[in-house]
């Protein structure tokens, strides 16, 4: 069984909605769900903010965080998984915000890859993942696992 499966299976059983926000995977974790039949019960909505505006605008990502941390930053994951929440009738949220490659900074290199959970109930995690230069389709690819793997965590 597929960490997507497993997920679903999750939420299923205890009747939670999922939700996605994401910037560097660009819809690649609400694609590992919809690609499994019968998945419209347990997803609600992704949003795909590739750009700061769309932070702002569809998940109230406040201008203020994105000045101080930036875009790839936990304090942004976290303000994307709760406005995921807030904005859909999901009662789990999860998002992904990153450098994928190529390029970085020496502040925020290549691989870095800031990720929130987001549950009514239990409030919002945080973590940062250093995937290292790997290559972009890397990059994003163990993304999507990670987040899943968040995601079942917090169902556990």
């Amino acid at each position: 069984m597929t960490a997507a499966e497993q997920l679903l299976n999750m939420a299923r059983t205890k009747g939670f909605m999922v939700a996605t926000a994401e910037s560097c995977t660009g819809g690649m974790v609400s694609a590992a769900l919809t690609d499994i039949p019968g998945s419209s019960d347990v997803v609600d909505r992704g949003f795909v903010t590739y750009t700061n505006e769309a932070k702002m605008e569809m998940l109230g990502v406040r201008p203020e965080t994105l000045d101080a941390y930036g875009a790839v930053s936990e304090e942004t994951a976290r303000e994307m998984a709760e406005g995921a929440l807030k904005n859909s009738r999901a009662d789990l949220a999860v998002s992904i915000t990153g450098i994928a490659g190529p390029g970085g900074s020496d502040f925020k290199p290549e691989g870095r890859v800031c990720f929130g959970v987001a549950m009514a109930d239990k409030g919002t995690e945080t973590e940062t993942v250093e995937f290292g230069a790997i290559g972009r389709s890397k990059v994003r690819a163990n993304s999507v696992q990670h987040a899943l793997k968040m995601l079942i965590s917090a169902l556990s």
